[in-house]
């Protein structure tokens, strides 16, 4: 059941940034037509833009985690034998979940300290814009749990 949830959680949030990236690029599209051949200026859209990319970066770091192809040196390892690649899969399983805490707690702490900022442009509070910083840290600890599950589960001799 975890597992699914975990699955559909990503699935939902893929088409989230499908959507935010074509908005953005939209957005980027639509200030550059405004710029050079309008002469005129939208205000507004480098900071929507900008807001857009704070949320892509965060969102796609889950799906990134989700499907495991964050950046890695494997080189020890491979060369491990089953009972240690477990161990190993274990803790870095329960090291990356501590480090997501620690973003949902700072991330969280950060949001509220900015919650009475206006930005300049959109007048919208900053807090919306950097609570994604604890929702994708709360995202990623869901996946690193379902990790940790399924490697807890799994035969020591798979690997």
């Amino acid at each position: 059941m975890i597992k699914k949830t975990s699955f559909l959680l990503n699935q939902w949030i893929e088409y989230l940034l499908f959507g935010l990236g074509f908005t953005m690029t939209l957005l980027v599209a639509g200030q550059v037509f405004y710029r050079y051949v309008l002469n005129q200026s939208l205000f507004w859209s480098e900071e929507l833009s900008r807001f857009l990319l704070v949320w892509l970066t965060f969102l796609g770091a889950s799906c990134a985690y989700y499907r495991q192809v964050n950046p890695g040196v494997d080189f020890l390892y491979a060369r491990m034998p089953g009972f240690l690649k477990k161990i190993s899969a274990i803790l870095t399983h329960l090291f990356s979940m501590a480090l997501f805490f620690v973003m949902v707690v700072y991330g969280y702490q950060f949001a509220y300290f900015v919650r009475l900022q206006i930005s300049p442009a959109l007048q919208i509070p900053k807090w919306i814009v950097l609570g994604i910083i604890p929702i994708s840290g709360a995202i990623l600890m869901f996946h690193a749990a379902t990790f940790l599950v399924e490697e807890l589960k799994g035969d020591p001799n798979d690997n």
